[in-house]
């Protein structure tokens, strides 16, 4: 009998962990070079820190004026919707709500 209530409540707590992970997911930032910009496809590729290139695809709504951005500025892509630390993949699209900002410096 105790077995089963410690496999009950185990399973509880997996499910709860499924419900409320994209729950306490935040925004995500990227901050990095342009190594590649193709405003009129919507194409923005970020090499950060650590030599990792994240590709981006601007969506036509999402507000991003890409035409005032070149290859070698630096930049902050931000991914406002709530994004899970593992979920950042390096082909995100950009939607309404997400911005690229130049830094600086």
């Amino acid at each position: 009998m105790p077995a089963r209530i410690i496999l009950s409540f185990l399973a509880a707590v997996f499910a709860l962990a499924l419900f409320l992970g994209p729950a306490i997911a935040e925004e995500r930032t990227v901050a990095g070079t342009i190594v590649r910009l193709e405003p009129a496809g919507g194409v923005l590729v970020v090499r950060d820190a650590a030599g990792a290139s994240w590709s981006f695809k601007v969506e036509a709504d999402a507000g991003i004026d890409l035409s005032v951005l070149r290859p070698g500025d630096r930049v902050k892509v931000r991914i406002g919707r709530a994004t899970p630390l593992n979920m950042i993949t390096a082909a995100d699209p950009l939607r309404k709500g997400d911005r690229v900002e130049k830094a600086p410096y």
